[in-house]
């Protein structure tokens, strides 16, 4: 019986299917964006890098909603559905049992009152960030832009503001690049908790505020029992997002769109895209200024973006980490990244050809914690000093070099225990001008072993060798076998520590 059901609820999907791309293939006759790239693979490899994106090299990303009311972290929306889990415990002190006050009324209780984004905005450009992602909608299907599509918007409940607009504006006001990310992709699945019940306890059996059809805009309709990955298989599901992601695009017109998956949905992804590509051509008089972000390699036709990782060496292509300083969402008691553990993220990423996107964690009021304030003033210090060597950088002929007794690490997302040490050493380049970084605050001469006489990576004499930040007069050498720099005697207050190498023409 069961078999039976999953082939029909097959057939009725690939009907379906069918029925989704023939309207999607007379939208596109009327609006999706002409211009060169069409949705294929081939296409989409014409795509070239925009030069401000590499140039860029540093993100602040407000990772933002109405998930950060119960300050418990990050998937409150889901969480607060699963019986027996944390945040379904605090949810029934707090609120009340979830067939009775569901996520649909935790919404109404995010004001943002206390949010400044011009303030902010002036904080994250003093930081040194040179573009800013506003979260567009999660995966609790609440947008924080201006739709007519969905009700569960900003405009409508909650602040009462047009979050993404308000961002926007603040961003261009200092001149940094504007970015939204989509989350909805995972929405449809993610969501499915919200239709169920408790199985053991007074109520069990008594269904969640998912199932009441009055909500099934927010919660989405029931999935299919085989419907159960992070991108739903359902096509009208997958027509939903293309709708609501367009809309997005076309009312803000983003720098950068950011997708929490790989890219969703096959062709109706390839479609969203090149729309995407098309309407920036148009928008900035025939040259492609866009930056699409999801997390599948690239082969060329978008940013790749590691979450919570990085790559283990140079990229052919460039890409993204993104990460938060804390959790998420707002978590009361969260442990923030240190100002060090940031800059030393950020000169490693930039090293191998990439960007930091990197997440401030506001409060559900919208303002910032006095610790977190501290960080983003020590990082703002740091990128002031020694950012010379960091925007619109490119990668040398080797990222750098390690400890030598440091064992081999494959990298990746979802790990970030690098265990940085001064002789952890990192490369940029401009033009002929080599910035060499030590990851930890030397404490003793730095050797470096890449830039030896004779090794095949240092093809000239060096010239000169100075400190990042600093005035003071470096001793070094240049033997064999490694450039040896002698520790200074006055070294700035910050751990990372920068040296700018001249090479004889």
């Amino acid at each position: 019986m069961k078999s039976s059901f999953l082939r029909k609820c097959s057939m009725m999907n690939l009907l379906l299917f069918g029925i989704v791309f023939s309207i999607l293939a007379q939208q596109q006759k009327t609006t999706v964006a002409e211009g060169p790239y069409k949705p294929t693979d081939e296409s989409l490899k014409q795509y070239q890098y925009p030069e401000w994106f590499r140039d860029a090299k540093f993100g602040i990303w407000a990772h933002w909603g109405p998930q950060s009311v119960p300050r418990q972290g990050d998937w409150y929306a889901k969480k607060m559905y699963e019986e027996g889990g944390s945040d379904y415990k605090y949810h029934l002190e707090h609120y009340g049992h979830p067939s009775e006050f569901g996520f649909k009324d935790i919404i109404p209780l995010w004001k943002a009152e206390k949010w400044d984004p011009d303030k902010l905005m002036e904080l994250y450009k003093k930081t040194g960030a040179k573009y800013f992602v506003s979260m567009g909608t999660h995966h609790d299907n609440f947008f924080l832009w201006n739709s007519k599509i969905n009700r569960w918007n900003a405009v409508n409940m909650g602040p009462k503001k047009d979050v993404v607009g308000i961002w926007q504006k603040a961003a261009r006001k200092q001149g940094l690049k504007f970015g939204v990310s989509e989350h909805l992709g995972a929405s449809f699945t993610w969501y499915q908790t919200a239709h169920g019940s408790d199985k053991e306890g007074p109520k069990a059996g008594v269904p969640y505020d998912g199932t009441n059809l009055d909500n099934q805009d927010l919660y989405h309709a029931k999935a299919t029992p085989d419907d159960n990955g992070w991108l739903t298989k359902n096509p009208a599901f997958q027509l939903e997002w293309y709708r609501s992601i367009k809309e997005l695009i076309d009312n803000y017109q983003p720098d950068l769109l950011y997708s929490d998956s790989w890219m969703p949905f096959e062709d109706v992804g390839r479609t969203l895209i090149s729309h995407y590509y098309n309407q920036d051509i148009a928008k900035n008089n025939g040259k492609l200024e866009a930056v699409y972000n999801c997390k599948q390699p690239s082969e060329g036709m978008w940013v790749e973006d590691l979450e919570r990782g990085v790559k283990d060496t140079v990229s052919q292509y460039p890409w993204q980490t993104d990460t938060s300083i804390g959790d998420w969402f707002y978590r009361t008691g969260q442990k923030y990244k240190t100002s060090t553990e940031v800059i030393q993220m950020l000169v490693d990423i930039v090293s191998k050809n990439g960007n930091l996107l990197l997440n401030v964690v506001q409060t559900p009021e919208g303002d910032l914690e006095p610790d977190m304030l501290k960080i983003l003033d020590e990082i703002g210090i740091w990128t002031s000093a020694n950012g010379e060597g960091i925007y619109g950088s490119r990668p040398w002929k080797i990222y750098g070099e390690k400890p030598v007794d440091k064992p081999a690490k494959k990298l990746g997302r979802f790990d970030e225990n690098y265990g940085y040490s001064s002789k952890d050493i990192r490369f940029t380049t401009k033009g002929n001008t080599l910035y060499a970084y030590c990851l930890g605050k030397p404490e003793e001469d730095i050797i470096i072993r890449s830039l030896g006489k004779s090794h095949k990576e240092a093809n000239n004499k060096i010239a000169s060798v100075s400190m990042v930040g600093s005035k003071e007069k470096i001793s070094w050498k240049q033997t064999e076998e490694s450039l040896v720099i002698k520790k200074p005697a006055d070294l700035p207050s910050w751990q990372v520590i920068g040296f700018k190498i001249e090479f004889r023409k």
